[in-house]
This record gives C-alpha cells, sequence and structure tokens, in this order.
C-alpha cells in the first residue's frame, strides 16, 4: 500500500530559566517544528533573533543524546514536538520618587525541544 511514513520515540532536550520572554520564544518554535535537523540548525543560524542561540544549543544537544543514547542517525532526525512554558519571573527593583520602589519583572521560560528519526516502512 506504499510507503507508511513511522514517527519512533526520540530523544529530547530541556533548558530551563531561559531569559528569555515565551512571545519571543514562541515565534522561533513555531518556526522549526516540523522541521529536519539541519534545516532547524540553518534556520537558526540566519534568523536575527537574540533567542535563537539558546534554541539552537538545545537543538545540537538533543541530537546529541539521540545519537549518543539511542544510536540514531542525525540526518534521519526531524523536530517532532517543540514547546515552550512560562517560568519564573526575576524579580527587581527600579528606585522611583519619594523613596518608593517600583518592581521590574524579568520574564524567564522553559523550552523543550524533541527530536525523532523518520524511517520508511514498505
Amino acid at each position: 500500500m506504499g510507503n507508511v511514513i513511522k514517527s519512533q520515540v526520540g530523544a529530547q532536550a530541556l533548558g530551563k530559566n531561559v531569559r528569555v520572554s515565551v512571545t519571543k520564544m514562541q515565534r522561533i518554535i513555531d518556526r522549526i517544528r516540523n522541521c529536519s535537523y539541519e534545516e532547524a540548525l540553518v534556520l537558526l543560524e540566519f534568523m536575527p533573533y537574540r533567542a535563537c542561540y539558546p534554541v539552537s544549543q538545545l537543538v545540537l544537544s538533543a541530537a546529541a543524546n539521540a545519537s549518543n543514547n539511542l544510536g540514531l542517525n542525525k540526518s534521519d532526525l526531524f523536530v517532532s514536538k517543540a514547546w515552550v512554558d512560562n517560568s519564573k519571573y526575576l524579580r527587581r527593583f527600579r528606585p522611583r520618587a519619594q523613596g518608593r520602589g517600583y518592581p521590574i519583572k524579568k520574564p524567564t521560560c522553559k523550552v523543550t525541544i524533541q527530536l525523532s528519526s523518520k524511517s520508511i516502512e514498505k
């Protein structure tokens, strides 16, 4: 009945407390989801966002986990799942008038990248 593409369980990498807001990270994650491993690295290298560097490090880490722990070939990997969650806020205080302090909340996020291997069955 033709070729069936079967997705196997892959490896993942988790980045905690990445100092980027969720909305800025989400536009990068949406772009690389369902891309191949090589295509995701090229996209992350040439996108003009500061948040691309931590995501590229996570993709490289997930690929290393897949090749070392599961014995998968890096050329067969693709980004099967990728998501971003809220994390803690860094709380800072800015001095204001009349001795008051104004809170500054600096957002962080958790990023999870999961790579899977494509295998073709006949």
